[in-house]
């Protein structure tokens, strides 16, 4: 437990900073269910639809070190790879 004042300060910012980047990864997670589903049911440009509004929110979640841009890059990467098998 917290003892000091600013111990106390930095648990209520780590909770807070906890539940923003909690839901951020879940609306990630959203967009990324839907360019999946969208290649599965075999339609390109629903699939390239999808996939382009996912692109800057997957960026988004980068930048503010919610995920690691790393894997924010190897997460498109592997969408556009498996949308490009949709169209050959």
């Amino acid at each position: 437990m917290a003892n000091s004042k600013q111990a106390r300060k930095r648990a209520r910012q780590a909770e807070g900073r906890r539940v923003l980047k909690a839901s951020q990864r879940s609306m990630v997670r959203t967009y990324v269910k839907r360019v999946i589903k969208a290649i599965q049911s075999g339609d390109h440009a629903e699939a390239m639809g999808a996939f382009k509004a996912a692109q800057p929110v997957i960026d988004r979640i980068a930048d503010k070190d919610v995920m690691s841009k790393r894997k924010a890059a190897r997460m498109k990467s592997r969408l556009n790879k498996r949308i490009k098998a949709l169209a050959a």
